[in-house]
């Protein structure tokens, strides 16, 4: 078996409404509706399926936790625009812009916090 892409993943969250609100205003993300009424977080071709905390659906992690979730999204253009665009959004950049590697080589990152405390990543290719 050879992995070709990541498809979904899954935030487990406090509140589905205010993580979709912040999503879609700070990052562009379009909310899919899908199935009895679940919501999903999509951008390209991918997507964030969303559990609210309690309200999860089965399969589901282990220990579901809102704000566990640590993860690293790709933006493009340059990453003096991301920084521009959080701080229209005021939102509070907690590290960078910092060097890191990425799954293709460096990036340059900037870190914040969703509605849940979950760190997200925002990065660009050089």
């Amino acid at each position: 078996m050879k992995i070709k892409n990541i498809d979904h993943f899954v935030l487990t969250v406090a509140s589905i409404e205010a993580t979709c609100a912040f999503y879609k205003k700070t990052l562009g993300m379009k909310i899919e509706v899908f199935g009895e009424g679940r919501k999903a977080l999509t951008f390209g071709r991918q997507k964030i399926n969303l559990h609210e905390v309690d309200k999860e659906f089965e399969p589901k992690a282990n220990r579901p936790t809102a704000g566990s979730g640590d993860f690293c999204l790709i933006a493009e253009g340059e990453i003096k625009n991301v920084i521009s665009h959080l701080k229209a959004c005021n939102i509070e950049i907690e590290d960078g812009p910092v060097t890191r590697t990425g799954a293709q080589g460096a990036i340059t990152s900037v870190y914040f916090r969703d509605p849940d405390r979950n760190l997200v990543e925002v990065s660009t290719y050089s």
